[in-house]
């Protein structure tokens, strides 16, 4: 009989156990989700202020990398060409997979009327929070 509640005792301690490991897997998917949206808030609000130092040439800021989202633009001689290639660059090594040719992270850059709408989109599955996320970041330059 106290072999049976030692059987017992020991199969919910397993099952408790598993319940545990669980939540802690749960719990760092979550914690991936939060520090990729935490870099992609960092990243779009870099590339804003970069617009802001450069105020008279924000126009050439404007950039479509959702569309064209495995590419890095190429460094020109602008000051607006270089902020760009490094601000995509650091999209991909921070969030992304590192390498240049991911083509699940980008970010894209539009213009309306002085209001800059700034786009951050990467690929969320290994966090656990689905196929793509994004984050859209508005401001006045």
């Amino acid at each position: 009989m106290s072999l049976i509640e030692v059987l017992v005792a020991v199969l919910v301690l397993a099952v408790g156990m598993l319940g545990v490991a669980a939540m802690q897997a749960l719990a760092l998917r979550g914690g991936q989700g939060s520090l990729e949206s935490s870099q992609a808030v960092m990243a779009a609000n870099s590339i804003i202020e970069a617009m802001r130092a450069n105020r008279a040439n924000a126009a050439g800021y404007v950039y479509n990398g959702i569309a064209a989202c495995g590419t890095v633009p190429a460094a020109g001689t602008s000051l607006a060409g270089n902020d760009l290639n490094n601000w995509v660059t650091r999209l991909k090594d921070t969030i992304g997979t590192g390498a240049a040719t991911d083509t699940t992270t980008c970010g894209s850059i539009s213009a309306a009327g002085g209001i800059y709408t700034v786009t951050v989109q990467w690929d969320d599955s290994r966090a656990g929070g689905g196929a793509t996320r994004t984050v859209v970041t508005e401001a006045s330059i």
